[in-house]
């Protein structure tokens, strides 16, 4: 399968596909979904009738069940139509769309990225990505060397070349990074109070298909399921039920500290997978949470936040760092008794034990 160009813009997204030889006589449809596995046959017929979808060249209206032909290239066209937009309560939220640039020069970015930002386009997020609003802003190919989930805001290393894009990601492959991340979690029975303490447990996907994919389970350490995952946890205040630390990945799984903080008693604030079930989950996912969902969740998003990162670049280690998020900053406003200031303090002291070590 032949992708001939692809352009990403913040509100224009366009591909252009070739038909290879096996594809000759395909249908319309069936081609693109070979292309977009995540969306509906009813997504893509709509695509095709109002023209987003077009056979180049082909004179008159291409059909769902117009056969393709080899050597004909396929054009697909979108422009963001609020397909990405987040609501919280049935009111639209409005997304932080510019990124804080923690470093720059002509080789890196290193930026502070806001929660729902993707890291890269995938699936239905293809305009409020990390790298097309990086490549709008230096009108070049940006390439991402790790990841954040969506809904984690924070730091962000990017590439600006080829080169020291697989540099950079090598770093993050063979183990040379030390990950900060500040987190909030909601206290439960199986937390034991420790101040410092680590999880071991295993983690992989519940599912290769199917809607529960996106769920990673926790195994033991010793058992041969998933895989060998480890984070460091440094609790810096407790206040009632609320706890507020520091998490050190040693590993990099999917949902890794949040998996891990759950399974220590500690499921994350905001986090409709691991604090609120998988059934809460697709319930914000299809947009018909409850009040009561709503209230358990307490923020629109999982409190989560990459507050600094040491990586080696150019010859020597290189430590850049984050500010707590203006969301996760309200909240703790309102219903954490610990000035700002302090907190701030202690958390930058927890940073620079660990990354001194």
């Amino acid at each position: 399968m032949g992708i001939v160009k692809k352009h990403f813009g913040t509100d224009l997204y366009y591909a252009i596909y070739s038909v290879e030889e096996e594809q000759h006589f395909m249908r319309l449809d069936q081609f693109m979904q070979t292309f977009l596995p995540s969306w509906s046959r009813q997504q893509i017929k709509k695509r095709i009738k109002d023209k987003s979808i077009q056979i180049l060249g082909r004179p008159g209206n291409n059909r769902p069940s117009t056969l393709v032909h080899h050597r004909e290239h396929i054009q697909i066209t979108m422009r963001d139509e609020g397909v990405e937009d987040e609501y919280w309560n049935g009111e639209k939220l409005e997304l932080d769309k510019d990124p804080e640039i923690v470093f720059e020069d002509d080789d890196l970015a290193v930026i502070s990225k806001p929660a729902y930002m993707s890291t890269h386009p995938t699936g239905r997020h293809l305009f409020n990505c990390a790298t097309v609003v990086m490549e709008g802003r230096y009108q070049k190919t940006v390439h991402s060397v790790h990841r954040l989930d969506r809904e984690t805001s924070g730091i962000l290393v990017m590439g600006r070349n080829p080169k020291i894009s697989t540099i950079m990601t090598d770093h993050f492959l063979y183990d040379r990074v030390r990950k900060c991340y500040f987190f909030i979690a909601i206290a439960n029975e199986e937390y034991n109070g420790e101040i410092k303490f680590e999880s071991n447990e295993r983690l992989g996907s519940a599912t290769k298909t199917g809607l529960k994919r996106v769920l990673i389970n926790h195994y033991p350490e010793d058992s041969s399921d998933g895989k060998h995952a480890r984070t460091l946890f440094h609790i810096i205040h407790q206040e009632g039920k609320y706890v507020i630390g520091l998490a050190f990945p040693q590993t990099g799984r999917q949902h890794q500290i949040r998996v891990h903080a759950m399974v220590q008693g500690l499921p994350l604030l905001g986090d409709k997978m691991y604090l609120g079930g998988f059934k809460m989950f697709q319930r914000f996912k299809d947009q018909i949470a409850s009040t009561e969902d709503h209230d358990l969740m307490q923020i629109t998003r999982h409190a989560l936040h990459a507050m600094a990162i040491k990586i080696p670049y150019k010859g020597e280690e290189r430590i850049f760092k984050s500010h707590i998020p203006l969301d996760l900053k309200a909240w703790l406003e309102q219903n954490i008794e610990m000035p700002i200031s302090e907190l701030e303090e202690k958390l930058s002291d927890g940073i620079d034990e660990y990354l001194n070590q």
